[in-house]
């Protein structure tokens, strides 16, 4: 049976004190995900190993049956794929994203925040300045980026900044972990420094400042990786695929595996999502391909922001506008496909960054027995039938269908 994975990009969370100790997906009012677990088959997935970063990237690739250990090169080198940048055995790639400094302190932007023209101009006057044969900035989405720096080194550590949101930007610099790593540390840390002047003097943060917004007023870099080598999914799994998404990263692992690669108009994390764009795409995609990839970012930036009531309203969106006419197609399909709905990893409002703790998931197959879960959430699934998968395993319950 022909499989759609619906990726809530970090729609699970921990119990709110506002929200009268539930969590969001248990405060949501959705039905049709419910229904899904009514009529499906739930589980909890560990998708990110215990010794990995809590990247994206390493829950997009364990989702896929990937050996995370083997495959993951961080995030700006699979966004390199989905731009268009072609890396060299020795490029170093990473994340290059506009960030706020209010007060000394690092603050982010949401995505959706920064207009995606904003962010180009920003990146060219950056280009302008600093581009040499060496190093480039590329640019992406809104206030997320590519820099490319030819022979660099892994050996540095690089904090996300979603994971020092608050603290001093001096002090959660890019560090040297080996004596190699020390050149590559001291160029990222003289582009941080010397980006402040030249973006709070420019004429969009200028504007942006007039309008009451936030300044990008720094770059910070992350998650840097060399080229990835990793076998089609094809070849894994003799089955062929495609991702929707608006998300360099998930495009550019797509792109590593072979998939089809459906690149939707419209900003990464916006509140006005494309939806009904990405469900059309979905159903076309599925009649072409074993597996289908559809991935939402919404959730994620209202876990990161700390924005309980917007991430409530992201999931309420995903059951009317996506989980409802799916289920309502392959009900009434004659060669019906399977549905699985699922998060990448958890994003809590509380921590407004990524953990480690276990996924809820469904699978509906149509014709396959249901289990005894009701409703969906991160306690409800306790009591279904595929109990805790670990990583990559997840592939294989899917495709025992």
């Amino acid at each position: 049976m022909k499989t759609m994975i619906i990726i809530g990009d970090g729609i699970a969370d921990y119990p709110l004190n506002g929200l009268g100790n539930r969590t969001p997906l248990m405060a949501a009012h959705k039905p049709n995900i419910d229904r899904l677990a009514q009529l499906g088959r739930c589980g909890r997935l560990m998708t990110i190993p215990a010794n990995m970063p809590t990247g994206s990237e390493v829950a997009y690739l364990s989702i896929l049956g990937y050996n995370v250990q083997e495959v993951n090169s961080g995030c700006g080198a699979f966004e390199a794929e989905s731009l268009g940048v072609k890396l060299g055995p020795d490029d170093l790639a990473m994340h290059c994203s506009f960030i706020t400094i209010r007060n000394g302190n690092i603050k982010l932007l949401s995505d959706g925040d920064l207009f995606d023209e904003e962010g180009r101009e920003l990146i060219d006057s950056l280009n302008n300045i600093f581009s040499k044969e060496s190093q480039q900035f590329h640019a992406g989405n809104g206030q997320r980026n590519l820099f490319v720096l030819k022979n660099g080194s892994q050996f540095v550590n690089l904090t996300p900044p979603y994971e020092v949101q608050g603290q001093p930007w001096k002090t959660v610099l890019p560090v040297a972990n080996h004596p190699d790593g020390k050149l590559t540390t001291e160029i990222l840390k003289d582009l941080i420094n010397r980006s402040q002047g030249v973006l709070e003097r420019h004429p969009v943060n200028i504007e942006r400042v007039k309008n009451g917004k936030e300044p990008a007023n720094l770059i910070w870099f992350w998650s840097a990786g060399k080229k990835p080598q990793m076998k089609s999914f094809t070849e894994l799994y003799g089955k062929s695929g495609a991702v929707i998404s608006n998300l360099d990263l998930l495009n550019g692992i797509g792109i590593h595996a072979g998939f089809k690669v459906i690149k939707m108009e419209g900003t990464v994390g916006s509140s006005f999502h494309n939806y009904d764009e990405k469900v059309d795409a979905a159903l076309n995609a599925i009649e072409e391909v074993d597996l289908v990839v559809l991935h939402f970012e919404d959730a994620d930036e209202a876990g990161h922001e700390g924005n309980i009531e917007r991430k409530v309203k992201c999931i309420e969106a995903l059951d009317d506008k996506v989980i409802n006419p799916l289920m309502k197609r392959t009900m009434s399909a004659a060669n019906p496909f399977s549905i699985s709905f699922l998060p990448n990893h958890p994003t809590p409002c509380s921590v407004r960054t990524h953990t480690y703790d276990p996924v809820p998931f469904v699978i509906y197959a149509p014709g396959e027995l249901p289990d005894v879960v009701d409703h969906y959430d991160e306690e409800s699934v306790f009591h279904g039938a595929y109990g805790l998968v670990e990583s990559r395993d997840f592939i294989w319950v899917l495709f025992d269908k």
